[in-house]
């Protein structure tokens, strides 16, 4: 059956989206079928990570939202590209992008106008059908809203990402608290952007006990990755690097 996980993070600049990104292509890399969703419709930016350029998009989940296609109509398949030495008739592994689109106009609609959540959970739905997917990874528009909350509400496990700050540590409480009022079934957390020479033992038990939920992953913050962060898949480039092998222990908590 397949697992709908949404990314989620308090504030922006967590890393959030190049998390979900480098997250979408391991599970990939595993065998499996994936898809992303861009949900983070007013500031949208996943499909720069996977090198989707602005040409190569007729569709978007705007589109899907609007009524004017079937949101699998919307999904690139980037499976030969971001993977690559997959037979194009083979089943496994394949990955896709929804993306939400980047015009000015689109983004100003939905900021006016909103959207309809319950028209967005129906294509989660059917996008896991008409794709025959093993996970869909829904990344959120960060902060608390409607939109980010009914999202949540429908995914069987919730990533939170979130920075080694008080500030982080403040906002990730109230939307831990959310997800918990939600009964949200599983959250993990994934500490992003560990500055050198940050004991990462005593920070895991640091945000462990305050926030009585499990610390899946703690990601370091290099130059590799800041100078990457909006330049490609960072798993792809280096795949023994710190970042992806500690990114694997997300993909274990999730296939399990």
């Amino acid at each position: 059956m397949a697992q709908i996980v949404s990314i989620h993070s308090f504030r922006g600049g967590t890393g959030k989206s190049n998390t979900t990104a480098n997250l979408a292509v391991s599970l990939a890399r595993r065998g499996y079928r994936v898809a992303v969703v861009d949900t983070d419709i007013q500031s949208p930016g996943v499909h720069v990570l996977f090198r989707l350029g602005e040409g190569q998009i007729e569709r978007t989940l705007n589109d899907y939202l609007w009524g004017d296609c079937e949101i699998e109509e919307a999904a690139y398949d980037l499976t030969q590209s971001v993977i690559g030495s997959v037979g194009a008739n083979d089943e496994r592994p394949r990955i896709f992008l929804v993306p939400a689109s980047i015009d000015s106009n689109e983004i100003g609609r939905v900021l006016k106008e909103g959207y309809d959540v319950g028209v967005l959970n129906d294509g989660f739905k059917r996008l896991i059908r008409q794709l025959n997917l093993d996970y869909l990874l829904i990344d959120t528009h960060p902060g608390v809203n409607e939109e980010t909350l009914l999202s949540i509400v429908v995914s069987d496990k919730l990533v939170l990402v979130m920075r080694p700050d008080s500030q982080d540590f403040q906002g990730t409480a109230v939307t831990l608290e959310l997800a918990r009022r939600l009964e949200v079934a599983d959250t993990l957390l994934v500490i992003n952007k560990i500055p050198p020479g940050m004991d990462r033992d005593t920070l895991q038990q640091k945000v462990e006990t305050a926030y009585d939920a499990k610390v899946v992953a703690l990601l370091p913050l290099n130059h590799e990755i800041v100078h990457l962060a909006s330049n490609g898949i960072f798993a792809n480039r280096y795949p023994d690097h710190p970042f992806t092998l500690e990114l694997q222990n997300v993909v274990n908590a999730l296939i399990q």
